[in-house]
């Protein structure tokens, strides 16, 4: 935080004549401050000095203002100096940080599987696989020979009630269209069920 001015060639000049001027009488104190300060090199100004004087030409209605001298001054920032790390804290952070970069490397890391035996998954993913697909064909052969068996019973049964062919063959139509739609029915709420397991 600053503290003090780092002063310029102007204020140098005003302060010198401030200094050889009788009338203004500056106090003891703030002359031998001023004195110090044009001799150091580089010349840097308290705010406390800086408020005495601004008070004292206050105080002696002098036209020269505190500003006007300061214009070619700047904010003098002291350097900080940073303490140094604790080298416990160092080395907790080092571990905290080698801790989240193997966590962040084990959660990228967690799908990837050492058994594959090619791009398209493991050896266990393609029987999965193969198991499904067959029972998605027994799924399928079991509904059309119940369908076909419906249809036969049907129209071998009907020839016991009409004597048309046309007439059995319509009753048999419905009949194993019945069954199919019952078959599927159930097969929606098979599939339904398994689907919704987690």
């Amino acid at each position: 935080m600053a503290s003090a001015f780092l002063i310029g060639e102007k204020f140098r000049h005003k302060v010198t004549e401030l200094l050889s001027n009788t009338d203004l009488s500056l106090p003891e104190a703030l002359k031998r401050e001023l004195e110090e300060l044009l001799e150091n090199q580089p010349a840097i100004l308290s705010f406390s000095t800086a408020r005495k004087l601004q008070q004292h030409l206050r105080d002696k209605e002098h036209p020269l203002f505190l500003h006007e001298l300061l214009e070619d001054s700047s904010l003098h920032l002291p350097e900080v100096v940073k303490p140094p790390r604790n080298p416990e804290l160092v080395a907790r952070l080092e571990k905290i940080k080698a801790k989240l970069a193997n966590e962040e490397y084990n959660r990228m890391t967690r799908n990837v599987n050492a058994q594959e035996i090619n791009r398209s998954g493991t050896v266990a993913d393609f029987g999965r696989q193969v198991r499904s697909v067959k029972a998605v064909v027994v799924t399928v052969f079991n509904f059309l020979v119940t369908v076909v068996a419906a249809f036969a019973c049907s129209y071998m049964g009907s020839q016991y009630l009409f004597t048309e062919i046309t007439t059995r063959v319509i009753s048999a139509v419905i009949a194993a269209s019945v069954v199919g739609l019952a078959e599927l029915y159930v097969l929606v709420r098979t599939m339904e069920g398994e689907l919704g397991e987690p």
